[in-house]
């Protein structure tokens, strides 16, 4: 008689590992370097490019454990293009681009197996929306729903669930959220909790079905804060900093319940390397010296 294995001692396939890509070190040069995270929260030595490095990207999972990246900013214009992530953290060329091109955007996951990419600048502001398919297939624009507006950043709750929060709209600095649910549908604007600020690529999910927006830029300083979000999608009022304040950089989940951010920019340091994991309990840690290129304006998700 085989024995009877509980359901939880089984690790999850998908969110094991993460995978930075992309950003700036030197402008207007743009990468498209990557840095494994391996499922203890241990970022690797960069990996070089594959397809066209660019920054202000935005990344996601999808089909329950690969990723993809996409749109962004090349070397000269704002792009569509995307780059699948296979389950072993590889990057693929480029994929032609669906939808409208832009930067400064957000993704996350919905559905346990689909994506969202959402938000943005192209010539103005937008809100527009294009799904990810569980075969990691983009769909054409969705007309927007809620406040048309860039550096924001997103992240899964509730295990199925989304949320797009913060960013800023013709320099207004806001901290409104959208939630998105299971079937990828963006919800209108719910009142912002929190500091407003523009957190690029800040936010992760953590503990299974929670998610966590952390750093930043307000209208006068690099911050550290984050606001922790619940599994029904409720964000949390400020937590106070921990680690280097700084703004625009990448976050994703690691280890199935875990997450980290990493790199970045302010106003001391233009480009930083060093990285802050999140606890299955959403607490950030204490800066871990950096590895790999330092830079900015990258973008984060996780894989396998």
């Amino acid at each position: 008689m085989f024995p009877i294995i509980p359901a939880n001692s089984v690790a999850e396939s998908g969110n094991q590992n993460g995978i930075f890509f992309g950003g700036y070190a030197s402008f207007p040069t743009m990468l498209g370097t990557t840095n494994i995270v391996s499922n203890a929260g241990v970022v690797a030595s960069d990996v070089a490019a594959v397809g066209t490095g660019r920054h202000t990207a935005a990344g996601c999972q999808y089909g329950g454990d690969k990723g993809i990246v996409g749109y962004g900013t090349d070397a000269s214009s704002k792009v569509s293009i995307t780059n699948l992530i296979s389950n072993a953290g590889v990057v693929a060329s480029d994929v032609a681009g669906v939808g409208t091109a832009r930067n400064t955007l957000a993704a996350c996951s919905y559905g346990e197996d689909k994506g969202i990419f959402g938000f943005g600048r192209a010539a103005a502001e937008t809100a527009v929306t294009n799904l990810v398919s569980n075969a990691g297939v983009v769909a054409s624009d969705v007309a927007g729903v809620g406040t048309a507006r860039n550096y924001l950043a997103a992240c899964e709750y509730g295990e199925d669930k989304g949320i797009f929060g913060f960013g800023g709209n013709a320099g207004v600095r806001l901290s409104m959220t959208n939630l998105v649910s299971n079937a990828g549908v963006v919800a209108t604007d719910t009142t912002g909790v929190g500091t407003a600020r523009l957190v690029q690529g800040g936010a992760c999910s953590y503990g299974e079905d929670k998610g966590i927006f952390g750093y930043g830029y307000t209208a006068a300083t690099y911050v550290s804060m984050s606001n922790l979000v619940s599994d029904a999608g409720v964000v949390a009022t400020d937590t106070t900093g921990v680690g280097t304040a700084r703004a625009f950089t990448g976050a994703c989940e690691f280890g199935g319940d875990k997450g980290i951010f990493g790199y970045g920019t302010n106003s001391t340091t233009y480009n930083i390397s060093a990285t802050n994991l999140v606890s299955d309990a959403g607490v950030i840690a204490t800066d871990t010296t950096g590895v790999g290129t330092a830079r900015q304006y990258l973008t984060a998700c996780s894989f396998n």
